[in-house]
């Protein structure tokens, strides 16, 4: 059994957890606020596509559901897939959006942490658009 170093990386949000579950769960947002995709994405078939900062990427996104659950599987090459548990629950009356970010094999303690600055840099992003 293999287990990779994990950050929790989360911001809370002065908006009811519904409408910001609502929506970061609509895909053609994500490009508002998850600078990664800031080209845009498309549907394509039940995946989607996009411009990664490395290339293309298909995005497999959970369906909607009732628990805030926004988790997605990025596949980066063929065979190649990280998973993104990504949440939204509610954090008195507002909320607390949660990212799960795993170092994966080959990342380097300097690569995951820049990762995890971008994560946070792009959770603010989406703060500051929910609270607009």
């Amino acid at each position: 059994m293999t287990t990779y170093a994990a950050r929790l990386i989360s911001v809370s949000i002065d908006c009811n957890w519904r409408e910001v579950y609502d929506f970061t769960a609509e895909p053609t947002n994500f490009p508002l606020w998850a600078s990664g995709l800031a080209s845009g994405v498309e549907k394509s078939g039940d995946d989607w596509t996009a411009q990664g900062p490395d290339g293309p990427i298909r995005i497999r996104f959970s369906p909607p559901n009732e628990f805030g659950v926004l988790d997605h599987v990025v596949t980066v090459a063929p065979g190649v897939e990280i998973l993104i548990p990504l949440r939204v629950v509610a954090n008195g009356t507002g909320s607390e959006v949660t990212l799960t970010l795993f170092q994966t094999p080959g990342m380097s303690d300097e690569a995951f942490a820049a990762d995890a600055e971008w994560v946070q840099s792009d959770l603010h992003a989406l703060k500051a658009l929910m609270e607009s």
